[in-house]
């Protein structure tokens, strides 16, 4: 499977999104996206309890483990690529998590205006 260039929405190079579960479309820890990323699972988001549920009540459990998808369940705190479509869903409806921008794919902004990104960004270490 081919993979985008990796840019953040910075323009800087792509960091880590996570590796304590490894994340990613492509399970290599960062929010790579290609061809194949029919979900855009291009933003890196520290999810919440609040996050969580919101995505379980719209048919999304990411709580619960699914090894055959190398999927082990999340819970608050973990840092996971998430579809930028079910982000800004969480936005509109006012659960979003917070986003480490420096994470965060590139083409993450042709779905989510960068301001909203930025109004939720994890300060940097």
């Amino acid at each position: 499977m081919q993979k985008f260039a990796s840019t953040n929405v910075l323009g800087d190079p792509l960091k880590p999104c996570g590796l304590n579960p490894v994340t990613g479309f492509f399970r290599d820890g960062c929010c790579n996206s290609g061809y194949a990323d029919h979900g855009v699972h291009t933003v890196c988001a520290m999810v919440t309890a609040e996050f969580l549920a919101f995505s379980r009540s719209r048919g999304n459990d990411l709580t619960t483990p699914f090894p055959e998808a190398d999927f082990p369940g999340l819970k608050p705190g973990d840092r996971w690529c998430l579809c930028a479509a079910r982000w800004l869903e969480a936005y509109r409806a006012g659960v979003a998590p917070p986003v480490d921008l420096a994470a965060t794919h590139e083409e993450t902004l042709a779905v989510i205006e960068r301001s909203a990104l930025e109004r939720h960004a994890i300060s940097p270490d």
